[in-house]
């Protein structure tokens, strides 16, 4: 075969990566990353820290989500509770547009206040709420931003803005660096991932544990729900 043919074969097999790479890139809008996001509540006087890696259209995170914000209420003195966007766009067409409506509360002070409207807004069943609507945004979110006081020129331009959307992207790529399997919820404690069921008292042993590891005592804690 002549040198051309190599050349030609050559291209081609370019062309084939780059479109391989293009689509794979896809399934998170914006290519570009910014630091990962730093949203933590607790006073964490342990110095333990809990890391939910979550996606707002996820029907499993919404059944997690009364559960943890009941254990972090609890354990708020003693640890730190952090979260951060793992939106699965292939599964939930409107996860990333979720994200990105608690990232421009985030802006304005009211990330957490956000967060907690878009779980208690997703209708598990999928039939109805932001998670099925062609334009949430719209339909939804900035009816969620009026609710919390937000402005709202500045929270829609902060929605679109590639500031939250490199955010995003940046708590994606954190993920991808754990080694874990890409799923949500995913929590980790520590550092080491751990696998609660949706109980408190499920939680309340790997952080009584972790507590315990590091001051060398249990946090005054008893009768906790089951």
């Amino acid at each position: 075969m002549d040198k051309k043919f190599w050349i030609f074969l050559g291209l081609v097999v370019v062309v084939i990566a780059a479109i391989f790479f293009t689509t794979k890139g896809s399934n998170h809008p914006s290519s570009g990353y910014g630091q990962p996001t730093n949203h933590i509540e607790g006073k964490g006087s342990s110095g333990v820290k809990l890391v939910e890696y979550g996606d707002y259209e996820c029907p499993y995170c919404a059944m997690y989500f009364p559960i943890v914000k009941q254990v972090v209420a609890i354990y708020s003195p003693y640890i730190y509770f952090q979260f951060r966007n793992l939106p699965l766009t292939q599964l939930h067409p409107n996860a990333f547009a979720g994200a990105r409506a608690a990232e421009a509360a985030g802006l304005q002070g009211k990330f957490w206040q956000m967060h907690d409207l878009l779980y208690q807004n997703n209708d598990p069943s999928g039939a109805a709420g932001w998670v099925a609507s062609t334009n949430p945004l719209n339909d939804f979110f900035i009816g969620y931003a009026k609710q919390l006081g937000l402005n709202i020129s500045q929270f829609k331009t902060d929605f679109n803005s590639n500031a939250v959307n490199n955010s995003i992207n940046a708590d994606v790529a954190a993920f991808a660096k754990t080694g874990a399997q890409e799923a949500t919820p995913t929590f980790f404690l520590d550092g080491k991932q751990i696998q609660p069921t949706e109980t408190v008292k499920s939680f309340e042993q790997y952080l009584d544990a972790a507590i315990k590891q590091k001051t060398g005592s249990l946090p005054p804690i008893a009768n906790l729900p089951s």
